[in-house]
């Protein structure tokens, strides 16, 4: 059978065949002194408050489970409508809101509608690495450009400047980004948008982290600075809704209708059961434990990276939002090798990361996914665990590199 050479372009995911090797190990130390402590998937370790999960059983027992608009629920799109004004003080019209089934298909769906064969996207090195197979399932092509930690690995209004060229079509950038945890200044972000609508391309943010974000001068959204931006947001992470697959986008009024027939044919509708409960994350109570959450967060950050820097795992720029730490282990690698010597071969951050799950049983994640320019010289930690978890690993880390 002939595979499409599409789907030959994209590559393993690695995060998840390193998390595959870390899970059969845990099944192997489970009842061991050390049990695998996971650091390498970006899942809150919360579920969702107990409001959304009463509004999911009602929905079920109602029978409230038909399929709904492709664009998703009225109610739902109003809701989040609100919340921008609320939290960003930007008026976003539910009419330029499309729900969708997770942010990965919002991605897809807006790659579809506005990459033509041959085009490309620039985007940062490091950055996530399914957000350019997106491009590159819709035939596109994805531009990475080299980022250094002055530019707290972010794209900047002179690189995109430089690296446009003939077949470019527009930026895919992402604030608060995985794998750093940085976000871009909204100047710059400014900037930037200037050059591509100079261009007359497309300025498309993933902002998933947004509602993760600690700093004021970076918790804000693309969406203020233009209606032409396009914005991809979650329930994944700020609401804690992982496996519930809901996520949505904020379009141009003018291309909402080629969303919504790509959305008809490809998805239906997404999940109605989590568009009912996604309704409840916006109650007082639900947002109150939300912020309570983020606070905690922010606490395992504040512990977790000085505790890292202290080890010779360097962590070059301070996250301001989400729930990584991408840290150089230039020096970690030498120390591992000289250490074990003949026992262990640690070139990079993906001999790295097995010889930390092998020896210290602790799950983290290469560098290898998320770029080309230097990524093997780091390795990204979820700090997305709790804080006792994460306390057992910096010992854990401690012993292994003394």
């Amino acid at each position: 059978m002939r595979i499409s050479s599409r789907a030959q372009r994209i590559e393993p995911f690695y995060v998840m065949e390193v998390a595959k090797a870390a899970s059969a190990l845990a099944a192997e130390v489970a009842r061991s002194e050390a049990p695998m402590i996971f650091l390498n998937i970006g899942e809150p370790d919360f579920t969702a408050p107990p409001l959304v999960q009463e509004a999911a059983c009602k929905a079920i027992h109602d029978g409230m489970t038909h399929y709904t608009q492709a664009t998703g629920m009225l109610a739902l799109r109003e809701r989040i409508s609100d919340w921008y004004l609320q939290r960003f003080n930007v008026q976003v019209p539910a009419s330029r809101i499309v729900v969708t089934a997770g942010a990965s298909a919002a991605l897809q769906l807006a790659c579809l509608a506005l990459i033509e064969t041959g085009d490309e996207i620039l985007m940062p090195d490091p950055s996530y690495p399914c957000n350019r197979h997106f491009v590159s399932a819709a035939d596109g092509t994805a531009v990475l450009i080299p980022t250094t930690a002055d530019e707290r690995f972010q794209l900047s209004a002179d690189k995109v400047q430089s690296a446009w060229g003939d077949k470019t079509r527009g930026v895919l950038l992402a604030s608060p980004s995985n794998p750093t945890g940085t976000s871009i200044h909204p100047d710059e972000l400014r900037r930037i948008h200037s050059v591509v609508s100079h261009k007359g391309g497309i300025t498309l943010v993933d902002e998933i982290y947004l509602g993760l974000s600690y700093d004021p001068q970076y918790g804000q959204t693309a969406l203020s600075l233009d209606e032409d931006i396009i914005s991809i947001n979650s329930f994944s992470k700020y609401f804690n809704m992982t496996g519930w697959r809901l996520g949505w986008m904020v379009v141009p009024e003018r291309i909402v209708p080629v969303i919504e027939r790509l959305a008809q044919n490809l998805f239906i509708c997404p999940s109605t059961i989590s568009q009912y409960a996604a309704l409840a994350c916006f109650e007082s109570d639900s947002i109150a434990e939300y912020e309570r959450r983020r606070a905690e967060f922010k606490a395992r950050r504040d512990y977790f990276i000085p505790a890292l820097n202290a080890l010779g795992l360097t962590v070059p720029v301070m996250p301001d939002g989400a729930f990584y730490a991408w840290a150089d282990c230039t020096a970690a690698c030498k120390k591992l090798g000289e250490k074990f010597g003949n026992d262990a071969s640690v070139k990079d951050s993906w001999d790295l990361a097995f010889e930390i799950m092998k020896r210290a049983h602790v799950a983290v994640t290469p560098g290898r996914d998320f770029g080309v320019a230097d990524t093997h010289n780091f390795i990204r930690f979820s700090t997305a665990s709790s804080m006792p978890q994460l306390q057992s690993a910096i010992e854990r880390l401690k012993a292994l590199l003394s």
